[in-house]
């Protein structure tokens, strides 16, 4: 038998209509904002399906940039995010996303930080608040940030999977769920990992340094307020 969640009958807590339109792109944002690891300073928000036939109308561009601004979903501050952002320096263009068979709910964003680091990400919204993370920097993924999770950007070589749970079990940190993706044979390949504690920060310093390790991005639970 399976249960529904009073969190996905009556939805979260937020500012808006509508908890996909509103709550989910608000959570998209803030996931976005985290693996980015940085302030955003230049961010392309692209729209498909359903967001983009009604966003304007339900917020969706406002409640995308409140998360990349660190904004929760029951901030008050959501409708005048886009002013707020561009107070702070934040440039922001929207448009449509060219997508193909995609949830209709679903965002692509392009980010730029402070100190010029970029990323690309997909996000798509579910209803009650809850998110997918569909793609990061053209690689498929799926997982919800609900969890502490630990993304690491990697050659496709033997042993860097060993080197990551390795890492972690000397860490003290369980693994929840681990998916493994690559553009290629002998390509750029991600490890998305899901765990049950927080990852401390030198276990992320090591594996920065690891050779054929390209990138780690890290979303924490402490950094949700």
């Amino acid at each position: 038998m399976n249960f529904i969640s009073a969190f996905e009958v009556i939805g979260p807590n937020m500012v808006g209509p509508s908890s996909s339109h509103t709550a989910g792109a608000v959570r998209i944002g803030y996931v976005a904002r985290q693996l980015l690891g940085e302030e955003v300073r230049e961010a392309k928000i692209l729209l498909y399906g359903s967001f983009l036939a009604t966003g304007k109308g339900h917020g969706t561009d406002k409640a995308l940039t409140a998360g990349l601004l660190g904004m929760q979903t029951d901030d008050y501050r959501i409708p005048k995010s886009i002013e707020i952002a561009e107070d702070k320096g934040m440039k922001i263009a929207c448009g449509e996303a060219v997508l193909k068979e995609a949830h209709p709910n679903t965002a692509q964003l392009y980010l730029k930080g402070i100190s010029g680091k970029t990323m690309e990400l997909v996000g798509q919204s579910l209803g009650g608040g809850r998110i997918n993370i569909a793609e990061i920097d053209g690689i498929e993924t799926n997982f919800s940030g609900e969890n502490p999770t630990l993304i690491v950007h990697n050659l496709d070589q033997p042993g860097h999977v060993s080197e990551v749970t390795s890492m972690l079990a000397h860490k003290g940190v369980n693994i929840a769920t681990m998916q493994l993706y690559r553009s290629s044979k002998g390509g750029k390949a991600v490890m998305v990992v899901e765990c049950d504690q927080e990852v401390p920060q030198e276990g992320i310093r090591w594996l920065e340094r690891v050779e054929g390790v390209l990138k780690v991005t890290y979303l924490g639970k402490s950094e949700e307020k």
